[in-house]
């Protein structure tokens, strides 16, 4: 379990990575608060959409300049640069998802964690 400072750090992570999101123009951002689910494997999953492959790149890359600059991390793991149908950054407590519109919809990760807290932020 997180102690009370690793959990108010990550929730400014995930906050950073909206950002990133943001800058992108990414849509359908949504932050999955995982903090209170038993056995969760992160305390945040940060879930995003984008058009084209080119704006996941942008995404991606926006998040990973974002939280390098705030708080000098990068992901340890990524996945997804090479199909770019779902693209994936872990930074350990936040993971960040960065999905094609078609591909979102057929993994449906909101309704997998449906007993976490979700915030729809606005674009």
């Amino acid at each position: 379990m997180t102690t009370n400072n690793n959990s108010t750090l990550s929730e400014k992570m995930s906050q950073v990575v909206v950002r990133g999101m943001q800058e992108k123009k990414a849509f359908d951002i949504v932050v999955m608060d995982l903090r209170k689910i038993k056995n969760a494997i992160a305390d945040f999953f940060v879930l995003c959409s984008g058009s084209s492959d080119t704006q996941l790149d942008a995404i991606v890359d926006s998040v990973d300049q974002e939280v390098y600059k705030t708080f000098k991390e990068s992901p340890w793991h990524s996945e997804g640069k090479t199909n770019k149908e779902w693209m994936l950054l872990d930074y350990a407590n936040v993971v960040v998802h960065v999905f094609r519109k078609d591909k979102r919809e057929f993994y449906a990760l909101e309704n997998l964690w449906g007993d976490a807290h979700i915030s729809h932020i606005d674009e």
